[in-house]
């Protein structure tokens, strides 16, 4: 790298197209508080916190794979001393000796943010200044106070829209985009910390029976019933979602396997001892633990396998998939 673009007066680093650190310039070094070794060849995600990993991750690298680049993507990257550095963050993706490369530009937006708390902090005086005035204020107050209550109207509003968003309208469980984003979530953690997490999928058997026998209303109820169970029956830091037609999910934060295959089979008897009117139904169970290395897609593939072993050993069993890899050996 030349010395002009070493100590360029902003951020720059260029990463692979998995993310890896191939350059990085003092400038950035210096706003990091790292050594160049100590970053060469780390992912960039490792310098951001969870948060910014996970809106790095579902928002930079879709965006800059379709369109070739980045502008003015707003993050905060994490230091060595682990203070938060918000950046502007300019990128292009484009070939470079034969390889795919991301070239990025961070500029420090600290000055930026004093502004902006500045002219806040102004705002909020001045509305003091007119509250304290004439007749003529008085009308304006009263303008005001109708703008924020329209203003939290709309906050309510948002929020019941980010909640239907997020639920399964059914059975008032998580929805699938609800569990995927929390699957992401618990990943990025996973990578973090190093605490194991395990995967459930839970299958009704023979469902398309009742359906057909009973009709669709009675369907409804028993996936009704069991979303009910499921609640009852979870940990506060459980996530429960219903995932589609008669599977639902479960993520088990802080379970290695032996807990998991131990939190299915409580699942799996209560639920056959439990019923629903005139129906008594049992389920099949699938389940994964995450290892190094694992993407979500990996374990919900682990987790469907072995459902799949559930139901063709004659259902109403549980399974993980480590079981089926013990027994392949």
């Amino acid at each position: 790298m030349d010395i002009q673009l070493d100590k360029a007066p902003c951020g720059y680093f260029s990463i692979s197209d998995s993310g890896s650190i191939l350059t990085i310039n003092q400038t950035l070094l210096d706003m990091l508080l790292y050594e160049r070794h100590e970053l060469l060849g780390r992912h960039i995600e490792s310098v951001m916190s969870v948060t910014n990993k996970l809106f790095f991750h579902t928002y930079f690298y879709p965006y800059i794979q379709m369109h070739g680049h980045v502008n003015e993507m707003y993050i905060s990257l994490r230091t060595n001393a682990q203070q938060d550095l918000p950046v502007l963050l300019n990128g292009v993706r484009q070939q470079r000796d034969g390889e795919t490369v991301i070239d990025c530009v961070a500029v420090v937006m600290r000055k930026r943010i004093e502004h902006e708390r500045d002219i806040l902090h102004s705002k909020t005086k001045l509305e003091e200044l007119y509250q304290a005035t004439n007749e003529a204020n008085q009308k304006l107050e009263i303008l005001h106070e109708e703008y924020e209550l329209k203003q939290q109207e709309l906050i309510r509003i948002n929020l019941q829209l980010e909640t239907m968003a997020a639920t399964d309208p059914l059975t008032g469980l998580h929805n699938r985009r609800f569990f995927q984003v929390s699957l992401l979530t618990q990943l990025l953690s996973f990578r973090e910390t190093g605490e194991p997490f395990s995967l459930l999928i839970i299958d009704i058997d023979h469902f398309k029976r009742i359906n057909d026998t009973f009709g669709h209303p009675a369907g409804d109820a028993v996936l009704v019933h069991l979303a009910r169970l499921l609640e009852s029956m979870a940990r506060e830091p459980d996530i429960i979602a219903r995932f589609g037609g008669e599977e639902f999910v479960v993520i088990l934060p802080g379970t290695d396997q032996d807990d998991a295959i131990l939190t299915a089979e409580k699942y799996r008897s209560a639920i056959a001892s439990s019923s629903c009117g005139e129906h008594t139904i049992t389920v099949s169970i699938g389940a994964s633990t995450v290892c190094h290395g694992d993407t979500d897609e990996t374990l919900l593939h682990q987790a469907d396998t072995a459902l799949y072993a559930s139901k063709s050993s004659g259902r109403d069993r549980v399974t993980h998939s480590k079981q089926l890899v013990a027994a392949q050996d």
